[in-house]
């Protein structure tokens, strides 16, 4: 399976099962902060574990950060 992950190409042998466990791999141990847009749709936290990504899914992930 190949995703577009914040616009880089990564391909997958073993895909993940759906996008909370796409993100339990991007972004290890983190959980709050974050946003998802699957090909230019936002996709709510309350539904990231039922969200199951497709081949070629255009996945944006933005975290929040401290600072000004």
């Amino acid at each position: 399976m190949e995703l577009i992950i914040n616009h880089t190409r990564k391909t997958f042998d073993a895909p993940p099962e759906n996008l909370e466990a796409l993100l339990a791999m991007e972004l290890p141990g983190k959980k709050k902060g974050i946003a998802v847009a699957i090909n230019n749709r936002i996709i709510p936290m309350s539904v990231w574990a039922e969200t199951v990504l497709k081949d070629q899914d255009s996945v944006l992930i933005i975290t929040a950060t401290q600072g000004g």
